[in-house]
């Protein structure tokens, strides 16, 4: 090494802000103060490679922070519970403007959380809101309308380069920093006094949003609010003997014995249980109801990501008129409990149509009900890394005393049904299975938060 120049003794020291939360630092990095968020690197150049050293400081560490930011995008809460293609292909789905227009011309849902948030103005004003999956960014815009000091708004689609964007074109990039990431995965320089969110897929768990959701409270001060702070799920069985044989009747093709030559009924079978399958997205007539609801609630506060992974419904329902029972309905509520207000967001039937429409799930075989008898059983819902299953174990008792076949399991599998909400635009594939029963129901996410009006 050259001889250094008197001139070039100095420390030329430089402070590099780190991106990243203490705990993320790697192995072997300190921090030159345990009250500062920075890095403080001193280099000593000489004369002619002072360069050269200068670059290989700054590539140790950047080196270093990419494989500590790689580590942990691996061994993230998100990148464990779901699969990689899925993810990649629901995150350009929402990535899309079309789709933030969509859900930002539902006017239920748009007025609703602006009349939550700015009349609970007291909430956020001057406080820290996190917002996330914020899309378009436009929850974001309503807390600084409600007063907040500061929000972040965590979007991981790339959605979050068009929120940056609208930001700086209404000038407010002193009160919104976007973040472009998952919110298991990115860092906040500060704990935050709000969450706000809008988590909730069809049948309220489609997508399992509501998982980041709730793993965002990480963030949140021990005395902090969410909006949404809860929800209620409503089930209801229903009557629809037009909607049962409309799925019925479309395996008739399969009933062909002379399709160029090839007889096809021998799958009409399989065909008639396929259709029957398909979950219905739509809205119905309050009517077809045989028997008031069961509700089922879940507090955003309290509780855990873990309490999503597996949820049992148990119902009870006494039949208020007679006749066939082609499945169970479902929509859900939620509540934003504010300081000043509490303010609703219903998709129920009875309701102003929303984007989330509402669910119905067809029994294989229908079930007969006289007035005044009940129908137990359980709604089991399942998470796994591509999507949710939802299995419905309905138990017909007549006159509380007689029930259903029972099997070495305890229940009938022909009593059995299942939903399969799925995270993935396209495709059917079963994904869950066992000896006693097959996947029957699939929801694509190209039925997921779509304008269409009707059946899909």
């Amino acid at each position: 090494m050259a001889a250094r120049s008197p001139h070039a003794q100095q420390l030329l020291r430089c402070s590099v802000q780190l991106l990243l939360a203490r705990e993320e630092l790697p192995a072997g990095l300190q921090l030159a103060s345990p009250s500062q968020g920075a890095l403080q690197l001193e280099v000593l150049p000489g004369a002619e490679d002072a360069d050269v050293t200068v670059t290989d400081e700054y590539n140790t560490f950047s080196n270093a922070v990419k494989r500590c930011r790689s580590q942990k995008k691996e061994n993230s809460v998100f990148s464990q519970r779901t699969d990689e293609a899925s993810a990649a292909q629901y995150f350009q789905f929402y990535g899309c403007l079309s789709q933030q227009q969509n859900m930002m011309q539902d006017f239920v849902r748009t007025a609703t959380y602006h009349r939550a948030i700015v009349q609970n103005y007291t909430d956020f004003t001057d406080k820290v809101v996190l917002d996330v999956g914020c899309g378009s960014g436009i929850l974001s815009f309503f807390a600084v309308q409600a007063g907040a000091r500061r929000v972040y708004a965590v979007e991981a689609s790339s959605m979050a380069k068009y929120a940056e964007l609208l930001v700086r074109s209404n000038n407010l990039s002193d009160k919104i920093t976007v973040l472009a990431g998952k919110i298991e995965e990115i860092s906040l320089p500060e704990n935050v006094d709000v969450v706000i969110s809008e988590p909730m897929g069809y049948m309220l768990f489609n997508e399992r949003m509501l998982e980041s959701y709730l793993h965002s409270k990480k963030w949140l001060k021990s005395n902090g609010m969410m909006f949404p702070t809860y929800s209620d799920i409503h089930l209801a069985p229903f009557s629809d003997e037009q909607l049962y044989m409309e799925h019925y009747s479309r395996a008739n093709f399969w009933y062909q014995e002379w399709f160029y030559g090839v007889n096809l009924s021998s799958l009409r079978s399989a065909a008639v249980d396929e259709y029957l399958q398909q979950p219905v997205v739509d809205t119905f007539d309050v009517r077809i109801l045989m028997a008031q609801t069961v509700k089922y609630t879940i507090n955003f506060i309290e509780a855990t990501e873990e309490d999503l992974h597996r949820v049992e419904i148990p119902f009870v329902f006494q039949m208020m008129q007679s006749g066939l029972i082609h499945g169970l309905a479902f929509w859900f509520d939620v509540a934003f409990v504010g300081s000043l207000v509490t303010v609703w967001l219903s998709t129920a039937p009875t309701e102003p149509l929303t984007h989330w429409y509402q669910v119905r799930c067809l029994l294989q075989t229908p079930l007969f009900a006289k007035e005044g008898e009940t129908l137990s059983g359980k709604v089991l819902l399942v998470a796994n890394k591509r999507s949710l299953v939802v299995c419905l174990k309905p138990q017909h008792h007549l006159s509380l005393s007689k029930s259903c076949a029972e099997t070495r399991s305890g229940i009938d599998p022909k009593s059995i049904t299942f939903l399969i909400l799925k995270k993935i635009p396209y495709g059917c594939a079963p994904l869950f299975k066992n000896s006693a029963f097959h996947v029957l129901f699939v929801l694509p996410l190209r039925l997921m938060k779509m304008a269409a009006f009707g059946r899909v």
